[in-house]
Formats: structure tokens, sequence, C-alpha cells
């Protein structure tokens, strides 16, 4: 497992932008596929978006399709997540997440598929 650290969530208008930052403490997070999670008030934790470990891949739900940009540094052991053209059912405590990973080019959605956790940004959208 690998400590994760998120950065870059707060308040902003709809139609803005944001950029998220996972930070992984590993010397090196280029083993781990990684994801981004969000989980708004009342509802379950749902997929955003997930890369693999090359940077290659990468996969969103229909949701953010177009909208947010899934990046990774591997040097700097640091994932991102831009936000473009935000919405109010957007608003969510958005969640980093990794797992090793043997092949350079696969990726995982599902929350089970993740072990290691970060604690969470808040991201709100207003209207």
């Amino acid at each position: 497992q690998v400590q994760l650290v998120e950065s870059g969530g707060g308040l902003v208008q709809a139609g803005g932008s944001l950029r998220l930052s996972c930070t992984a403490s590993r010397r090196s997070s280029s083993g781990y596929v990684m994801g981004w999670f969000r989980q708004a008030p009342g509802k379950e934790r749902e997929f955003v978006a997930t890369i693999s470990r090359s940077g290659e891949n990468t996969y969103y739900s229909d949701s953010v399709k177009g909208r947010f940009t899934i990046s990774r540094d591997n040097a700097k052991n640091t994932m991102y997540l831009q936000m473009n053209s935000l919405k109010p059912e957007d608003t969510a405590v958005y969640s980093c997440a990794a797992r090793g990973s043997y092949y350079i080019d696969r990726y995982y959605s599902s929350v089970g598929d993740f072990n290691s956790w970060g604690q969470g940004t808040q991201v709100t959208v207003s209207s």
C-alpha cells in the first residue's frame, strides 16, 4: 500500500475550473494504477477517472468525459485531475486511489479494485 494526499479542492462557480493533485508517499508511484473517485452527500462513492501506470491509457465516467482530464507525473509521484466546465452536480469529496499492477497499460475503475486511498478533498460548485 501507499499513502496518498490530495490537494486543490475548493469553491468554484459553475463553468469554472479546478485542478486536483494527489501525491504518493512512495519513492516511485510508477508501479501503481491510480484513479479518482468522488462521493456526494447521501450517495455512494462513484468512479470518476483512472490512469494506467504508464499514463498512456485513461478511462472516464460518462458524467465527466470531455470535461475532466486525468494525468500523472511519475517523476514527481503525483497524479492530477483537471476539471473544466464544472457543474453543481460535480460537488463532492474527491479521493484518489492506487493499487499495484504488473501491467503498465492496464487500468481499473471499481472501488474494490483499489487498496490505497487518500483522505479526500472537498469540491463545491455553486450555481
